[in-house]
């Protein structure tokens, strides 16, 4: 697609009354300079659209004002870091290992008999109480706490668990969650 001769001359004639538009919105020669590079290339990418007869200045002052506010209202959500310091302070925890414990938890589950694992189930899993875990098997309470007493039983046996600790983040992972909230 070739650019009107005419219509590019009115183009390039605006120029300077878009920079200074841009200038007075972005208060930097650099950054306005851009906002008036990236008006040109919006323009001249979209001049099917322009409407001959019609004001081109309106129409490019429109474009030049919509990039501003757009970028304007991208550059909200961003966050300036141009060191990388706050990148450096931003961590996970590593999640192969969860993934591992829940699969041989989930292993593990399989060796429990299906009424001591339903009781473990709706207890630990799915937070009901004892009186409704054990409304919901339609056996008495004392009988749903057995069964989770003796699921967690075997299940600690199957999965070789001496103490409580064992089910907390590793020394690794505990060290260096304590050096994230540190700084």
């Amino acid at each position: 697609m070739t650019l009107d001769p005419s219509l590019r001359d009115d183009i390039l004639a605006t120029v300077p009354s878009l920079r200074a538009f841009a200038m007075s919105l972005t208060g930097h020669p650099d950054r306005a300079d851009d906002l008036v590079q990236d008006t040109l290339v919006r323009a001249v990418s979209n001049i099917h659209r322009f409407e001959a007869g019609t004001n081109l200045n309106a129409w490019l002052f429109t474009i030049l004002r919509n990039l501003f506010h757009s970028e304007y209202r991208k550059k909200r959500r961003e966050i300036e870091d141009a060191d990388g310091s706050y990148a450096a302070r931003l961590s996970a925890p590593p999640e192969q290992e969860a993934r591992l414990d829940f699969e041989d938890f989930r292993k593990a589950l399989e060796h429990i008999p299906i009424d001591q694992r339903e009781a473990l189930l709706l207890v630990g899993a799915e937070g009901l109480s004892y009186e409704e875990a054990a409304d919901v098997c339609g056996v008495a309470l004392g009988t749903i706490k057995s069964r989770v007493n003796r699921a967690r039983i075997r299940l600690a046996q199957v999965l070789a668990v001496e103490q409580g600790e064992e089910f907390a983040p590793d020394p690794t992972i505990r060290a260096a969650l304590q050096d994230t909230f540190k700084a």
